[in-house]
């Protein structure tokens, strides 16, 4: 219960920033919320820790589509990633595990891996550097137990 509690704490807080004022016509600027806020498209990058805390980055390019490596990148959300046969894997996120020595550790937390399109979460079936974006899809993770074999998606991204 207490968790739950602090979740949603956490999600009112995030509205309530992202809400800025309670009139109906913004008059808050893109540029404070979102990096390159001026380009043409603008994704997400959302991520939600074991404690069911969350953030959320905005990214603006101008091209028709940007990579989840450059997305990451831009976000500049911390993150540290290990290169591996099959490609690169995130190993840690906004000093989540503190530390580790093995990316995947047996039995141990992980990120779980989503796309956002069309405002619907979908696990993804490529690695973070393969995804593709289009204007207001989001890249979502969620740190979850290794027990859990069908990770729930983080919040859905709100646009800035």
């Amino acid at each position: 219960m207490r968790n739950r509690l602090i979740w949603a704490s956490a999600t009112l807080a995030l509205v309530i920033a992202a809400c800025g004022s309670s009139s109906t016509t913004s008059s808050a600027s893109p540029a404070n919320s979102c990096v390159n806020a001026v380009a043409t498209h603008h994704v997400y990058v959302v991520v939600e820790h074991l404690s069911g805390a969350s953030l959320q980055k905005c990214v603006g390019f101008n091209g028709d589509s940007i990579d989840g490596q450059t997305l990451m990148d831009q976000s500049k959300i911390e993150y540290q990633a290990q290169t591996f046969s099959f490609g690169k894997a995130v190993c840690e996120i906004d000093s989540e595990p503190k530390q580790y020595s093995e990316c995947f550790p047996k039995n141990q937390p992980y990120w779980a891996l989503f796309v956002e399109t069309g405002g619907a979460w979908a696990m993804s079936q490529t690695g973070y550097t393969a995804v593709m974006l289009h204007d207001k899809d989001a890249l979502g993770w969620h740190y979850v137990t290794s027990a859990d074999s069908n990770p729930a998606p983080p919040p859905l991204a709100k646009e800035s």
